[in-house]
């Protein structure tokens, strides 16, 4: 290939991160240039305070929460931290007696890792609920959990819906997690990352406590995100300083950052609808026409429909090693992901897939194709005309 000659990329890894917007690139690039920290009181300060309030209150209105529930954050691991921590030493000060954290063995290393921190420097117990084989939470078991001692449970985490492998959770809605922990008066956060632009998402009418959204997800930029927590909740702060952000979150406000992720998620929220249908169009067609040309591959997670996710592709390829489908397809200018994850150059089997049930190398043979605003019918096209070599030459490599 010439220098002057550039292969086609088809990107279909949007749950990892999405480009940019049009609104959410021009209201960065408007405030790049401005002068003035958001706490300072004269006048660039408070110019700069009135594009972030401003910005909190568009958010607020796509998010249906109050502008004062929303805490900006350098993004969603962070919200999650802030989350998962700032609950549970709060509701410990309380009441020594809880000690428990109670999540999914599917969540993201964004609630896991802070979890599994607290269990081993803060003293709690942590318990992961078993899901099914379609990777959805067993409501049951969450129930007899809470009731074996519900005195105990400082808090209940669940995400709205899965980043591998796309499948939604039962968060709200009659007998869904919310209604069986406030039963008990325990509180809910969710990670609501990769459910914000596809599906339909409310705050204040889920009725959870605390939910994480970011920017990268949605068209905006990296390093900004939010923790929409209740006013009436209360949060220990991990870190210390100014005091802003409800004094649970010190540090200067990214105004062009806070700026952009506001247009992101107010254009994502207006065109949900609309984009769920597009995407829903290319990941099916994906999906029929890849089972069609290799046939014992397998979709994992919710069926298509709307348990899951509408840009979510996740397949199985039984005989390969995931990370050699990524690459040959990478090769080709395809870009996808795989589930599992990879220390010190081996592959590890999926924390997800192995919770629904799959074996070890059943849980290392996966890609996840997911969908975005950029995605057409030429990227399903590519992947399909590659899909049959590429998985022979993985199928070689690993006997």
């Amino acid at each position: 290939m010439s220098g002057t000659q550039r292969q086609a990329v088809h990107y279909l890894d949007h749950a990892a991160t999405t480009p940019m917007v049009g609104a959410a690139l021009e209201a960065f690039t408007r405030h790049l240039g401005d002068v003035g920290n958001a706490s300072s009181l004269h006048a660039s300060g408070r110019q700069a305070r009135r594009v972030v309030e401003e910005s909190r209150e568009t958010i607020a209105q796509a998010l249906d929460c109050r502008p004062g529930e929303v805490v900006f954050t350098s993004g969603g691991t962070e919200a999650d931290n802030l989350a998962v921590k700032g609950v549970y030493w709060s509701r410990r000060a309380e009441d020594p007696r809880r000690t428990r954290v109670l999540t999914t063995a599917i969540e993201h290393h964004a609630v896991l890792d802070p979890v599994h921190w607290l269990g081993e420097e803060s003293g709690a117990t942590v318990e992961l609920l078993p899901v099914d084989a379609e990777g959805r939470l067993d409501l049951d078991a969450l129930r007899a959990s809470i009731e074996r001692d519900p005195g105990s449970v400082a808090l209940v985490s669940v995400m709205w819906a899965n980043n591998e492998v796309g499948t939604l959770q039962p968060v709200g809605g009659p007998d869904g997690v919310v209604e069986v922990a406030h039963a008990h008066g325990i509180p809910v956060h969710t990670d609501a990352v990769q459910a914000l632009g596809q599906v339909p998402l409310g705050f204040a009418a889920s009725g959870v406590d605390a939910m994480t959204v970011t920017g990268h997800k949605v068209g905006g930029p990296y390093g900004v995100g939010a923790l929409v927590a209740r006013r009436e909740l209360s949060l220990v702060a991990l870190q210390h300083g100014g005091g802003q952000e409800r004094d649970v979150r010190s540090g200067t406000v990214d105004v062009p950052a806070v700026a952009a992720f506001a247009a992101a998620v107010e254009l994502a929220v207006k065109h949900q609808a609309e984009h769920a249908a597009h995407v829903a169009t290319l990941r099916d067609d994906l999906v029929r026409r890849v089972l069609e040309v290799v046939p014992d591959a397998h979709l994992h997670g919710a069926p298509l429909g709307p348990g899951r996710l509408p840009g979510n592709a996740h397949l199985g390829f039984p005989g390969c090693e995931g990370d050699s489908l990524l690459m040959l397809l990478d090769a080709r200018g395809i870009e996808c992901s795989t589930g599992s994850a990879c220390s010190a150059g081996v592959a590890q089997p999926s924390h997800v897939l192995l919770a629904m049930g799959c074996d070890a190398e059943a849980a290392r043979h996966s890609l996840r194709f997911s969908f975005g605003h950029t995605s057409t019918p030429a990227d399903v096209d590519a992947v399909v005309e590659a899909i049959v070599p590429v998985v022979e030459r993985a199928r070689a490599a690993w006997r």
